[in-house]
Order: structure tokens, then sequence, then C-alpha cells
């Protein structure tokens, strides 16, 4: 079962439990997933989002949920923030299934060996590390182990 099709399913269980925040928080996902298909639709006629295009999806929408968060607090509207918040609680249930830290680490310790990249490099060593990455995890979650690991 795919991650699209996940949803899916999960939206079906959110509504038979009438969980009203995990329905509206998949749906707006899906509605962003079904957004990137027209895209898609419309570049080269394929409507069908691979595996890492809706992981992107998720990522783009996990990425929203945290500026929103931020933003609210600095606002000093906590009640805001923190439906934000969890929101994307439930958002990086889906995207973070993904990678442990042990396999992000490893991956890490690969490309920087190959590539014969520094301690001063760090914007390089993410350019390529993200390139494997991207749609896998959070770039943030990479970051402070790029950080770590040039050290």
């Amino acid at each position: 079962m795919g991650l699209k099709e996940r949803l899916n399913s999960d939206v079906v269980q959110a509504l038979k439990n009438k969980d009203a925040l995990l329905l509206e928080t998949l749906r707006f996902i899906l509605a962003g997933i079904h957004n990137r298909e027209i895209e898609k639709r419309a570049k080269n006629g394929s409507a069908v989002l691979t595996e890492e295009e809706v992981l992107e999806v998720l990522t783009k929408e996990a990425k929203k949920r945290k500026e929103a968060a931020a933003l609210y607090e600095q606002g000093r509207r906590d009640d805001l923030a923190q439906k934000e918040l969890a929101e994307l609680k439930i958002i990086q249930k889906y995207l973070l299934a993904g990678l442990s830290d042990e396999e992000i680490l490893k991956i890490v310790r690969e490309i920087i060996d190959k590539n014969g990249i520094a301690q001063k490099d760090f914007g390089k060593a993410m350019g390529e590390i993200m390139k494997v990455l991207k749609g896998k995890t959070d770039a943030v979650r990479v970051s402070a182990i790029v950080r770590k690991e040039l050290q």
C-alpha cells in the first residue's frame, strides 16, 4: 500500500472515529497531493505521483505548519499555534516513518567519504545529501546530523 492509499484509508478511519483534527489535516494533505497531480498532468500528461513526490508534498505541508506555528506564537496566539503543532505531529507520523537517525547517519557518512567533503563545506555536504534524502526525511534532522558529523 502506497502512502497516498494509506492517507485515504486513514481518512475513512478518521470519519468513523469522528476525529475532526485528523480528518481536517488528512484532507489538507490530500488536497495538496491532488494539486500536485494537476500540476504534473499539465506538464507531462501523467497525473500519477511517485512516493517521493507524495513525500515532498508532506514535507511542504509540514514546513507550512512549523512556520505558521512560529508566527502564531510570535503573535501570542497560542491556541492557533497549538492547532498547527498538532497538525504537524500528524503529518510527521507519515513523514518520519521512513528513516531512522542511524540510517541517515550511514548515508551522510557515505556521501561525505565519497565526495571528500571537509568540515568547512557544510553547504556542499547538505546539497549532496539532500539529493539522496529529499522527500524521505526532514532537512532539519539531516542538518543536525551533518553538523555533528562534520565537527
